[in-house]
């Protein structure tokens, strides 16, 4: 797998593994805890180190931003929802 370019590209093939693991029998609920678990092991990374532990306010902070991230791209959705009626 090629590195990928842009942040776009690295979503799309965090998808493509999601769908590729449900095609091969796990469950959409398994595969979107298991991209969550994920994300929330490597943000803990990128904050901490491998050694490191995020304390409350860093997990305040992650849910922010996770929290944020679903909001915008629930408006997107939304937004591209109510083009398509039109």
């Amino acid at each position: 797998m090629a590195a990928p370019a842009t942040q776009q590209e690295a979503i799309q093939q965090f998808i493509d593994l999601a769908n590729e693991m449900k095609n091969q029998g796990a469950s959409i609920e398994a595969v979107s805890t298991a991209l969550m678990r994920a994300c929330a092991v490597y943000s803990t990374y990128v904050v901490t180190g491998n050694d490191g532990a995020l304390k409350p306010s860093g997990i305040e902070k992650m849910q922010q931003l996770f929290g944020d991230e679903l909001a915008a791209i629930q408006e997107v959705k939304i937004s591209g929802a109510e083009a398509a009626k039109n």
